[in-house]
């Protein structure tokens, strides 16, 4: 008597939303855990030719030293912990972080977060964001190698400090 067995539990391709086929499950069910048995699992995938191999990837990222940002996710994180941002101050820094190096207008930060043509005020506006952004990351890292540079009566500038 085998001490595990595979018993195939649903075979389905998956379907798009036109009936292309994109791919197909296959769910098994272990009795017992054995160590023969995921190398039974590969020979039943590798016998069905209509089964193709993906590699699964990592969630894209922004990664800065000190600091995480996961767009997919709309989330910011320093040492895996998550910095509490508003919808705001998320997208300001995901802009600035996106152009590190580069000095930012006020009229180009109003204009891709805001989505609106700037009135003139918008320094005063975006302002008060980067200074609760500023806040919250010293907070979350008061070391951070990184600021957000004032380019005083032009804009904001997201610069990384040199590894020594």
């Amino acid at each position: 008597m085998r001490s595990a067995y595979l018993r195939p539990r649903i075979f389905s391709k998956v379907l798009t939303h036109r009936g292309d086929i994109i791919g197909r499950v296959i769910i098994l069910e272990l009795q017992e855990q054995d160590s023969k048995a995921f190398e039974a699992i590969l020979d039943i995938l590798q016998s069905h030719s209509e089964i193709e191999k993906y590699e699964l990837t990592r969630e894209p990222m922004l990664s800065l030293p000190g600091l995480e940002i996961y767009p997919s996710k709309r989330k910011v994180f320093r040492d895996r912990q998550e910095i509490q941002l508003t919808a705001k101050e998320y997208e300001i820094l995901l802009l600035l972080a996106a152009n590190k190096g580069h000095v930012l207008t006020y009229s180009q930060i109003y204009e891709k977060v805001w989505g609106d043509i700037p009135s003139g005020c918008e320094s005063n506006t975006i302002g008060f964001h980067i200074c609760n952004l500023r806040e919250k990351l010293y907070q979350a890292a008061p070391n951070a190698p990184f600021t957000i540079r004032s380019v005083r009566e032009v804009g904001y500038c997201f610069e990384v400090q040199a590894e020594k």
